[in-house]
């Protein structure tokens, strides 16, 4: 069987308990059809690039799969169907990453910096003066 990574966009203001359902009914369409899924992970509500659909935000989750093509296949036209998803898209890939993916890992850097800071005591500029007043 081929190793695939399958992402989609899911609509701005749905709850995470449907954006779960979505992940949910993906995995079972790949089960029901003799494939596997290794790992999912939910990025979270982030910001788009620009607008899709009236959408300027999306819930994203990845999924990697261990199944054939033909499985694939049916992902894509269910996922295509379905009015919640804005975007998806499927790439096949050599071998899936260990550990968590470079997404999951940006928002755990982000969390330290921020924890660092905080403990420094640094809230970064003073925005007490205002612009052009030189004292």
């Amino acid at each position: 069987m081929a190793l695939y990574e399958h992402v989609f966009l899911a609509r701005q203001d749905l709850a995470q308990a449907q954006v779960d359902a979505l992940a949910e009914n993906a995995t079972k369409i790949i089960e029901d059809n003799n494939g596997k899924v290794v790992k999912t992970e939910t990025w979270g509500l982030r910001s788009l690039a620009y607008r899709i659909a009236k959408n300027r935000k999306a819930h994203y989750v990845m999924l990697e799969i261990d199944a054939p093509g033909d499985v694939v296949a049916e992902l894509e036209r269910q996922t295509q169907i379905n009015e919640d998803v804005i975007r998806y898209m499927t790439v096949r890939v050599d071998e899936h990453e260990a550990g968590p993916t470079v997404m999951m890992r940006k928002g755990e850097r982000d969390r330290e910096r921020r924890r660092d800071r905080d403990d420094r005591g640094d809230r970064g500029p003073r925005r007490d003066r205002e612009e052009g007043e030189n004292n």
